[in-house]
């Protein structure tokens, strides 16, 4: 005998038929990985061995991604005309990823070459799937720029909004914990470490559409744990955002920011006594 109603069953069985079109996520994501491991063979289990074989893979990718959108409900151009807009894309997102791979190699004195970089960094896995997200994004696609985001979130911990518009040469350093906001716009050569939110001041849903999300100008470095609020927010060029800063206002060009925490650090004469620490 169920424990439960049966109007519980009923209801269950309603949200099942009123569901939107399951989207092909996982299989989604596995291709969006497999695009990578084609444009960047640091990251694939072994090189493919000529130009033929490449090309091969190119047109299994474009054929690949034209079924998988013909499963998604309400696109806004047949499947097959957008696999061929978004493949004719990849030599401008492999250069554009390169440029971020290199900004990364130049900032960051433990990395150890492009290779490293593009085979093992959670950050530019982030990127590379926003960037890929982001071109699906910009082509009015439904859900399916989200997943691919999400799936990126999973793995890293990194939260870039497709929506989100981000220059070139784009350093994510460490990353864990950084959110980007939708309406988030980005310059060039920005560098941004682990724990940083571009959000907005409010949530409310009335706000939708708007810019919610600050503008980050070009060469901005912003460090760990800062929080920047707000669509009117505007970091200017060159600045340097430091660590654990709250920002809702903008500020000038080549400016710095700093968080300025009080600390006293003391000890007693006698080196066998306590240690004493005040925050």
């Amino acid at each position: 005998m169920s424990v439960l109603p049966d109007s519980f069953a009923a209801e269950l069985a309603m949200a099942h038929a009123s569901v939107p079109d399951a989207l092909p996520g996982a299989a989604f994501c596995a291709l969006a990985d497999g695009l990578l491991a084609l444009l960047f063979p640091q990251r694939a289990e072994r090189p493919l061995p000529n130009a033929d074989v490449v090309a091969a893979e190119l047109y299994h990718f474009r054929s690949e991604l034209a079924v998988l959108l013909a499963k998604v409900p309400n696109l806004p151009a047949p499947a097959a005309a957008l696999a061929d807009e978004f493949t004719a894309q990849l030599p401008a997102l492999r250069a554009a990823l390169l440029r971020d791979a290199s900004a990364i190699l130049a900032s960051d004195p433990a990395a150890q070459g492009l290779a490293e970089i593009i085979g093992s960094y959670p950050g530019f896995y982030a990127t590379a799937l926003y960037r890929i997200a982001h071109a699906l994004h910009q082509r009015g696609l439904p859900r399916l720029p989200r997943l691919l985001s999400e799936h990126a979130h999973q793995r890293t911990g990194v939260d870039i909004h497709p929506g989100a518009h981000i220059g070139p040469a784009f350093c994510i350093d460490h990353g864990t914990g950084l959110v980007i906001g939708e309406t988030a716009v980005i310059g060039a050569n920005v560098q941004i470490y682990q724990g940083v939110t571009l959000g907005a001041m409010s949530v409310t849903k009335g706000l939708q559409g708007q810019k919610r999300h600050p503008t980050i100008e070009d060469h901005v470095v912003i460090y760990a744990g800062a929080t920047i609020l707000g669509g009117s927010t505007v970091v200017g060029a060159h600045s340097v955002i430091g660590g654990n800063v709250w920002l809702t206002e903008s500020v000038p060009s080549h400016s710095r920011v700093y968080h300025r925490a009080h600390i006293n650090i003391s000890r007693s004469v006698d080196p066998a006594a306590e240690l004493v620490f005040s925050i």
